[in-house]
């Protein structure tokens, strides 16, 4: 996305207006910081402020991150920017660790996307002003001084966590960006030393439906691996051997959700914060996507219901193609029950001393676990325990199964391949697990009869699908609103035949 003209960007940083934060930052020639758009700083002159639309495009050009606005507590827009799918699933990918440590290169970054080395490189600098080095790097700046901000963690965890190779590339990054010790930059008493969860806040941006994403998460919510406990979401978390749990809460007043990490790897904290964005769609811009899909007269009706819905995501890949196939033509209530057997039989437990709530037991079991079990155990179809057990495998013989590449079609027709795995359940997979905002199950039984009762006649697949290609590229949100018109967003998770 081009960045608007240079007196607009002005206008929007002279009123701090919060509708350009995440989408636009500022540097400031005189100062050499840069900043949000709503920094309570005095305005700077016109002819000091340079406008970019990324962070880390601002901190190639030379530019410090501000101590006053932290530009790491903006919301995080960046895979929203222009119309490159490629950007968005290589942001999420880079999120993750992707460019992190020794092996992971731009090249293969490239390669699991389907794309060139010079390509992805284009498009960064086209969408983001920046190279795929950089946005890591200054991923890693941002996350590091939000852990110091944020947390007591010791400086060495500090750098093991935001993905630096040592404590002395850690402190000389931080010396020549800031003049100072990265230790110089903490608060004091910024909490309580004896605290062992790490606590972070993420920041979104408005409106955000926080009932409606509740309601979802309580429907599905797995007996000892999930908790919605009043207006909370607790889970059991496994990352590549090591087990914890999490506690997400709504600031409403600071337009972010309250996380809570107990997690014996620093290490794998980007990867669960990553997760969380994911899972409660942090960072959609949701005031886009509104204006888009009211071009709809039906779905105009429906966000203006629902100010703010967002299509939540899988917290894991396999993890969501297990219950998209366990909740195949089945309720809601069914499928969960169906899981929590699932958990029960080859789920492992957490420690108790990183479980943060009481009814938190079991981690669900990876693909590892059931791909080599004796019997899965479940009283299902056989066809059913067959797709499972394939799932399993291919999860086991592709770790990069559950995440972007290419582009939709490319990632449905992959999706496919496993046996058992249909048009309806590799869109659902797409949709929640992959998070390609497109991805559209136009067979699903909630769909077809909530677009009838809204336009007084038998919808069709076939009508369905026509009159979706003007909700391009978020059909992802469209779906989830007439989910949600219908109730099968809490109640039913089925498709028709065929």
């Amino acid at each position: 996305m081009e960045l608007p003209p240079h007196e607009v960007c002005y206008r929007a940083l002279q009123s701090r207006d919060a509708r350009f934060d995440g989408l636009i930052f500022v540097g400031i020639t005189s100062t050499g910081i840069y900043c949000r758009p709503i920094c309570p700083a005095r305005t700077a002159k016109v002819e000091h402020c340079r406008f970019f639309g990324s962070a880390a495009a601002a901190q190639d050009a030379g530019f410090r991150p501000c101590l006053r606005c932290r530009p790491e507590t903006a919301p995080d827009l960046a895979s929203w920017r222009g119309t490159s799918n490629s950007v968005s699933r290589a942001l999420a990918l880079i999120a993750e660790g992707a460019l992190d440590g020794e092996g992971n290169s731009v090249e293969k970054l490239a390669e699991r996307l389907g794309l060139g080395e010079r390509q992805l490189r284009r498009l960064f600098l086209q969408h983001l002003g920046a190279s795929p080095i950089s946005v890591a790097q200054t991923r890693r700046v941002l996350f590091a001084k939000q852990l110091i901000h944020e947390t007591q963690m010791p400086m060495t965890e500090v750098a093991m966590a935001a993905g630096f190779g040592s404590v002395r590339r850690f402190n000389e990054i931080f010396l020549g960006l800031f003049h100072r010790p990265p230790s110089a930059l903490r608060r004091k008493n910024s909490a309580k030393p004896e605290e062992k969860d790490v606590s972070l806040r993420l920041r979104y941006r408005p409106p955000y439906d926080w009932a409606s994403m509740l309601s979802f998460l309580r429907a599905r919510a797995i007996p000892g691996v999930e908790v919605v406990d009043g207006a909370r979401y607790l889970r059991t978390v496994e990352i590549d051997g090591a087990m914890g749990s999490i506690e997400v809460t709504h600031l409403p007043d600071r337009q972010s959700l309250a996380v809570s990490i107990r997690f014996p790897d620093v290490r794998l904290l980007p990867a669960i914060v990553a997760r969380v964005r994911r899972l409660f769609d942090l960072g959609a811009d949701i005031e886009t996507i509104d204006n888009h899909l009211s071009g709809d007269p039906v779905l105009a009706a429906l966000v203006a219901q629902r100010p703010g819905l967002r299509a939540p995501g899988g917290w894991d890949g396999f993890e969501l193609a297990v219950r998209a196939v366990l909740g195949q033509q089945i309720t809601v209530v069914a499928a969960r029950r169906l899981a929590g057997q699932l958990v029960a039989l080859h789920g492992r437990a957490v420690p108790k001393s990183f479980l943060i709530h009481p009814d938190l037991s079991h981690a669900f079991p990876t693909a590892k676990r059931l791909a080599s079990a004796p019997s899965i155990g479940l009283g299902i179809p056989a066809a059913r325990l067959t797709t499972l057990k394939a799932v399993a495998e291919a999860a086991v013989a592709d770790p990069n199964l559950f995440r972007p590449f290419g582009n939709i079609e490319e990632t449905v027709a992959r999706l496919r391949a496993i046996r058992g795995i249909g048009e309806w359940t590799a869109q659902y997979i797409a949709l929640r697990a992959i998070r390609e905002m497109d991805a559209f199950p136009a067979t699903d039984v909630g769909l077809l009869r909530s677009m009838s009762s809204m336009d007084g006649e038998k919808t069709t697949t076939a009508d369905l699908l026509n009159r979706a290609e003007s909700w391009r590229p978020w059909r992802a949100y469209a779906a989830q609103h007439l989910w949600a018109a219908d109730g099968s967003a809490v109640t039913t998770n089925q498709r028709v035949s065929g």
